[in-house]
């Protein structure tokens, strides 16, 4: 029993996991699952009793049973208690205080990872401010390497995603080209196929390895199908660089997505096979989002936010290139506005970071939500100054086949602008080459289609005729 009594004031919070719940900000995902505080007062009453736990109090209190759920077992079995030392004594409030002081710099924050459980880290998000979401994850620094360097200071990368409605090669090609004039794509070019068919996969698959090879472009490719349609491509010669799937924070939701860990395991030894990298072996990427547990009822009574830092868990243990919280994708009934949306978003990438993770974020609403693109912008921002990893490059910052916002191209530019930030090494190098970038990292005013690539969209155009 977790319980604050005082002349005005008696709230009883029966579980670890009920008082986390109670402690969240509001959130619309929380309100339908039934687990949010009921007004503001038992929330703060529930922020003010959740600081007082003592962090080793996680290793002791299983939030999801240990007995009956793998993503607890692989948190408990996992943990790094040599890691964990240095904080071990600490309570959530004292552990926050010792994040925004000057001793928990990088080195340490990066030695403290494999000691940190998610439950730990969402239950200190829960009584942080965004600017102490944003300097805590800033000093966080997470490389991660295939063809190229992610991560790095003062770098942030791109997902370039020519998603096109009927999978034609032909209009993912002209957006694909469209991306990398405006330098796009040095995280990944990823492609969410419209549906999980095993020939629109290897089509797609095929598409991308010609460009990269053709161009000599200095990054990896994907196409976002099911692990187990990936696999079947493999099976048939199939050139996978990055092996995707969609991830949550229980066993039961995972199985709602067809995966449990030991396919996970599998899917990541064919990848390593492989060996397409050429500067490391971080083969995996994996994307989550706040409220997937809940849309599969299978959320275990968890709040959306610690159920969603659970999943990082199943992530860090795969060694991932990239991990993207796609935070507004699912729509209002789980976040319902621009202000839940960017703390969600930061929140993610805070915990993320935290526990040793590449973190991205899809910066998104669906166009039922009560945002609009000025909200994108202040997570964009937001999110780049706390030192995130990648976001999303969308034609026209609107998804033709997903129908929801993210970011455009454009936006990459200006957020890069504005900080003084820059791609990663080798695809800088490889934008400067080609006449794309200039020195000082500036797009190079286009009279047309540079000579490299002149012949591209036709070569790709003829590939797709008659392919939908």
């Amino acid at each position: 029993m977790y319980k604050i009594c005082t002349a005005n004031l008696n709230y009883n919070f029966k579980t670890l996991r009920n008082l986390m719940a109670k402690a969240t900000p509001p959130r619309s995902g929380d309100y339908l699952a039934g687990v949010a505080a009921e007004n503001h007062l038992e929330r703060v009453a529930a922020q003010w009793v959740l600081a007082d736990v003592p962090l080793k109090q996680f290793l002791n209190e299983a939030l999801v049973p240990y007995e009956q759920d793998e993503v607890t077992r692989l948190i408990i079995d996992g943990h790094d208690s040599a890691a964990f030392a240095p904080v071990s004594h600490l309570t959530v409030g004292d552990f926050r205080n010792w994040l925004l002081s000057g001793q928990a710099t990088t080195e340490v924050l990066t030695a403290l990872a494999p000691g940190l459980t998610p439950e730990m880290v969402a239950a200190v998000s829960k009584i942080m401010r965004l600017q102490d979401l944003i300097l805590v994850a800033k000093k966080c620094r997470v490389i991660t390497r295939f063809r190229g360097t992610i991560g790095l200071e003062n770098r942030l990368s791109t997902r370039l995603q020519p998603n096109h409605p009927t999978d034609n090669i032909a209009g993912v090609a002209a957006s694909l080209l469209d991306g990398l004039l405006y330098g796009c794509g040095d995280a990944v070019i990823g492609i969410n196929p419209a549906s999980d068919n095993l020939e629109a996969t290897l089509r797609l698959l095929h598409m991308l390895h010609d460009v990269i090879e053709r161009y000599q472009i200095p990054t990896q490719a994907c196409v976002l199908a099911h692990v187990t349609t990936t696999l079947k491509a493999m099976q048939q010669g199939a050139p996978v660089d990055l092996m995707f799937q969609s991830i949550a924070g229980t066993q039961k939701a995972n199985n709602s997505f067809g995966i449990n860990l030991a396919l996970l395991d599998e899917a990541r030894q064919a990848a390593l096979e492989l060996k397409r990298g050429t500067l490391g072996d971080n083969c995996m990427y994996f994307e989550t989002g706040q409220g997937s547990a809940l849309s599969a009822n299978a959320h275990e009574g968890l709040d959306q936010q610690t159920c969603e830092t659970r999943a990082y868990a199943v992530a860090r243990h795969f060694k991932p290139l990239l991990v993207n919280t796609v935070v507004g994708f699912i729509g209002p009934e789980y976040l319902y506005d621009g202000k839940q949306i960017i703390r969600a978003g930061l929140e993610d990438h805070f915990c993320g970071k935290l526990l040793g993770l590449p973190m991205g974020c899809d910066i998104c609403y669906t166009n039922h939500a009560e945002a609009d693109q000025d909200d994108m912008d202040m997570l964009l921002t937001q999110f780049a100054v706390a030192g995130g990893t990648f976001i999303m490059g969308v034609p026209g910052a609107d998804d033709v086949m997903l129908n929801y916002q993210s970011t455009s191209f454009h936006d990459a530019l200006y957020i890069r602008q504005v900080l003084g930030l820059k791609p990663a090494p080798e695809f800088e190098q490889w934008l400067q080459q080609n006449q794309i970038f200039n020195a000082n990292n500036q797009l190079q005013p286009q009279r047309g289609i540079p000579a490299a690539f002149t012949a591209a969209l036709q070569n790709l155009t003829g590939h797709g005729n008659g392919q939908g």
